[in-house]
C-alpha cells in the first residue's frame, strides 16, 4: 500500500481531592509517630467541623470527583477523535471502495476482520457460530475451530451487537467496527487518568498523563493503522486492570470497596485475556511483580492471594470459552501461580527471623518456586502434547544468546525490526515532549526508596511487635506506589528487549511520570533536602509545575498536532486492488490459494477464498505448513515445489516481487536466505520465483 498526498477540499483550580491523606513518608520527624497521629487527628476533626459549618461544603468532594471524571472522559474522547481523524485523512477512508477499505486491513488485521464480516454474512447468529467452530476455509484440507484457535470473541460480540442494534440503515458494518476500536482508546486514556489520579491525589496528574499519551502517539499506540490488531483490543483493558489494582492496594480501603474493586480487577483481566493470545506472557510479568512485592513484605497475604486468584480465574474462564485451549493450561503463568501459592502455604515462618535468616529463606523460597514452576510446566506440556508456543521460547533462547538457531520460525522473528531492541530514537522523542525527564527522576528516586523500604521490611522481625515497628520506621512506601513502580520497571525491561512490547510500557510511563510531577512522595524528598518542606510550598509546587508543563506542551505541540490531524492523503494500491478483483471474478469460490501469510489474509477478507496458511502463528502444524508453502521462494526444483503445493491442495500461487527481489532485509535475513538455512543446504539452483520470472518451465 502506498499513501500519496491529496489537495485539501474547499468545502481553578480544582486539581486535588478535598482532603489529603496522611503521608506515608516520615523522614526524621522529632515527634513520635503516635504523638504525630494523635495531634493530626485532633486538627483534622477541628477542620472538619469548621468546614461542615459552611453551607454546601459537604458536597464539595463529590463535585471535585465529578469534575475529574468529566475531564478524564473529555481527554479520552479527544484522543479517540484524533486517531479517527488521522486514520480518515491518511487513507481518505470515507471515499474508498469496499475492496480498498478491506485491503487497508493489512496482514493479520485482515484475517481477524474477515471473521466479523463472515458472521454478518451468515443467515443467523447460530449459523455463523457453527461456521466458525467448523471452519474449512482458513486452512485447506483441514477443519478447525476458530473460536478455539484464535482470540476473536470481540468480532463475534460486535457482529451480534450490530445485528440487534437499530443502526444498519445509517452506519456501515466497517464503521461500527472501527468506531468501537477507537472508542476503546477513550477507555485507555481514562484508565491512565484514573491511575495517576489515585497515585497522586490530584486529577491534574490525570490530565497531564492524558496529554502526554496523546502527544507521544507514535510510541504509545499504533491503532490508527493497525485497527484490528489484538493488542489494540486488549491493552485498554490491561490499563483498566492496573487502575483497579492501584485502587485495591490503596491504604485504609473499606472491605466492601475492596470486594467491588476486586470484581473490577477480575472483569478487566478477563477481557484482557479474552482478546489477546499473548495474555499469558503479560500476566506472567505481572505475577512476577506480585511475587517480588510479596517477598519484600509490601503486600498482605490476603492481597497476594486475591490478585493471584483473579489471574487464575480469568485464564480458566477464557480456557473454557476457547473450548479448552491447551495453550492456556500449559502457560508458564498458571504453573508459576500454582507453585507460588502451594509453596507459600507449606513454607511457614517465611517472614520471621533476623535479616540474614529472612534473606536466606527468601532465596530458598524463590528457588523452590522457580524449580516447581518449570517442573509443572514441563509435565503439563508433555501430558497435553503442547507445541503451540515452542517457537516463542526458541526465539527467546536465540535472542538472548543461548545458542544460535537454524529454526525457521525463530529466525523470522529475529529478523523483524519489531522484535529487536528498542531503538534509541525512542528516547529522543519522549524527551522532546518533556516526558522522559520527570519519568527518570521519579523512577530513580522511588526505586532507591523502594530498596531502603525493602531492607527495612526484611530487618523487621515477624513477631507481634512487627506492626508497631513498621509505624516507627523512617522510610515507608504505599503498596500502590510500590506496585506501579515495579510495573514500570518490569515492563520497561520488556520494552527494551523487544520493541513491539513498548506499547505495554509507554502508556503507563505517562501515568507514572505525571504521578511524579503531581504527587507528594518525590517532592517531599526534594523539599526535605532543601529544608523547606512546608504545606504551602508543597501545594504551590504540586499545582504550579504541572500547569507550567501543560502550558508549554500546549504552546509547542498544539499547532503541530492540528497540522498532523488536518494533513490530507489518499490510499493508493492499484496492483492489490486489481489482484483482488481478478480473484473474485475469475476464480472458483472454493479455489485454494498459496502465498505469503500477509497477502493471504487479505485474500480471505476480500474474496473469501480458501487459504493454505495464514498469519496466526500459534499452531505447530500451521507453522510447518507455512515453511513448506514458502519453498516457492527457496532454491528448490519445480518438481519438489509442485509436490509440496499439491499436498496442501493449492490451486493458485501468488508470487510477490517484494519477497522475490527483497530489499527490506539485509543479506541473511531475506526470506530465501532463511529458507536455505532451515533446509540445511545452499543449492546451486536459483530461487524458484526468480526462475519463474525468467520463463523457466512452469510448475
Amino acid at each position: 500500500m502506498r499513501v500519496r498526498s491529496r489537495r485539501k477540499s474547499n468545502s481553578d483550580d480544582n486539581v486535588g481531592t478535598a482532603l489529603d491523606r496522611p503521608l506515608l513518608l516520615n523522614f526524621g520527624a522529632k515527634e513520635t509517630q503516635r504523638d504525630y497521629k494523635s495531634g493530626q487527628r485532633g486538627t483534622e476533626e477541628c477542620l472538619k467541623l469548621s468546614w461542615n459549618l459552611i453551607p454546601g461544603q459537604n458536597c464539595w468532594p463529590a463535585v471535585v470527583i465529578a469534575a475529574g471524571l468529566l475531564l478524564a472522559g473529555v481527554i479520552g474522547l479527544f484522543h479517540a477523535w484524533c486517531v479517527y481523524s488521522i486514520h480518515e485523512n491518511l487513507l481518505w477512508f470515507s471515499h474508498l471502495k469496499e475492496v480498498e477499505r478491506e485491503i487497508s486491513f493489512r496482514t493479520e488485521c485482515g484475517l481477524y476482520y474477515s471473521y466479523y464480516k463472515q458472521m454478518l454474512k451468515a443467515p443467523s447468529v447460530q449459523q455463523g457460530l457453527y461456521e466458525l467452530i467448523h471452519d474449512n476455509t482458513t486452512e485447506s484440507k483441514r477443519t478447525i475451530n476458530i473460536l478455539q484457535r484464535m482470540n476473536i470473541y470481540q468480532e463475534v460480540f460486535l457482529s451480534i451487537l450490530y445485528r440487534i442494534l437499530p443502526i444498519q440503515t445509517y452506519l456501515e458494518p466497517i464503521y461500527f467496527y472501527i468506531y468501537t476500536v477507537f472508542a476503546l482508546q477513550t477507555v485507555y486514556v481514562f484508565a491512565l487518568f484514573i491511575t495517576s489520579w489515585l497515585l497522586s491525589d490530584s486529577w491534574l496528574a490525570g490530565a497531564l498523563s492524558g496529554v502526554w499519551y496523546i502527544l507521544n502517539r507514535v510510541d504509545t499506540t499504533r491503532v490508527e493503522f493497525t485497527i484490528s490488531l489484538r493488542e489494540n483490543w486488549s491493552i485498554p483493558f490491561f490499563a483498566l486492570q492496573v487502575a483497579a489494582i492501584t485502587c485495591y492496594l490503596r491504604p485504609q480501603l473499606k472491605p466492601i470497596h475492596q470486594r467491588v474493586v476486586l470484581w473490577l480487577v477480575f472483569v478487566s483481566t478477563f477481557c484482557f485475556c479474552l482478546t489477546w493470545q499473548f495474555n499469558q506472557f503479560v500476566l506472567l510479568v505481572q505475577a512476577l511483580i506480585i511475587f517480588t512485592l510479596d517477598c519484600l513484605d509490601f503486600f498482605t497475604a490476603e492481597q497476594v492471594v486475591s490478585l493471584y486468584l483473579m489471574q487464575v480465574l480469568s485464564l480458566l474462564l477464557v480456557w473454557l470459552l476457547q473450548f479448552c485451549n491447551t495453550m492456556i493450561l500449559g502457560s508458564l503463568v498458571l504453573s508459576f501461580i500454582v507453585s507460588a501459592l502451594f509453596i507459600k502455604h507449606f513454607q511457614t515462618g517465611l517472614k520471621t527471623g533476623s535479616f540474614v535468616i529472612r534473606v536466606g529463606k527468601l532465596a530458598l523460597h524463590t528457588l523452590l518456586v522457580l524449580t516447581s514452576t518449570f517442573t509443572i510446566n514441563y509435565s503439563a506440556k508433555k501430558i497435553l502434547q503442547l507445541k503451540s508456543d515452542e517457537h516463542i521460547f526458541k526465539f527467546i533462547k536465540a535472542k538472548f544468546g543461548f545458542g544460535a538457531t537454524r529454526d525457521f520460525d525463530a529466525s523470522l522473528y529475529l529478523c523483524e525490526e519489531a522484535f529487536g531492541l528498542l531503538p534509541l530514537d525512542t528516547f529522543e522523542r519522549l524527551a522532546g515532549t518533556v516526558l522522559l525527564y520527570p519519568y527518570l527522576c521519579t523512577l530513580s528516586v522511588l526505586f532507591i526508596l523502594l530498596l531502603l523500604v525493602a531492607l527495612s521490611n526484611l530487618s523487621t522481625n515477624g513477631s507481634g511487635q512487627a506492626s508497631r515497628e513498621k509505624e516507627d520506621r523512617t522510610f515507608r512506601m504505599r503498596p500502590d506506589v510500590a506496585y506501579n513502580l515495579l510495573h514500570t520497571v518490569f515492563f520497561g525491561l520488556l520494552a527494551f528487549s523487544t520493541m513491539r512490547m513498548k506499547y505495554l510500557w509507554t502508556g503507563h510511563m505517562c501515568a507514572f511520570a505525571a504521578f511524579g510531577v503531581c504527587g507528594k512522595e518525590v517532592w517531599m524528598l526534594y523539599l526535605r533536602v532543601l529544608h523547606c518542606n512546608t504545606k504551602t510550598t508543597m501545594r504551590l509546587i504540586r499545582y504550579s509545575v504541572p500547569i507550567v508543563i501543560l502550558a508549554f506542551l500546549y504552546y509547542k505541540f498544539w499547532p503541530r498536532l492540528m497540522e498532523e490531524i488536518s494533513e490530507l492523503r489518499e490510499f493508493y494500491d492499484p496492483d492489490t486492488v486489481e489482484l483482488m478483483e481478478w480473484i473474485r471474478l475469475k476464480t472458483p469460490k472454493r479455489a485454494v490459494f498459496a502465498g505469503s501469510m500477509q497477502l493471504l489474509a487479505g485474500i480471505k477478507l476480500c474474496t473469501g477464498r480458501v487459504l493454505t496458511n495464514h498469519p496466526h502463528y500459534e499452531d505447530q502444524a500451521l507453522r510447518e505448513r507455512t515453511r513448506q508453502v514458502y519453498q516457492i521462494y527457496a532454491r528448490q526444483s519445480a518438481e519438489e515445489v509442485h509436490k509440496v503445493l499439491g499436498s496442501v491442495g493449492a490451486d493458485y500461487i501468488v508470487l510477490e516481487d517484494s519477497i522475490c527481489y527483497e530489499r527490506r532485509h539485509s543479506r541473511g535475513c531475506r526470506l530465501r536466505d532463511l529458507l536455505d538455512l532451515a533446509n540445511g543446504h545452499t543449492s546451486l539452483l536459483s530461487p524458484r520465483c526468480l526462475l519463474h520470472r525468467s520463463h523457466d518451465p512452469p510448475i
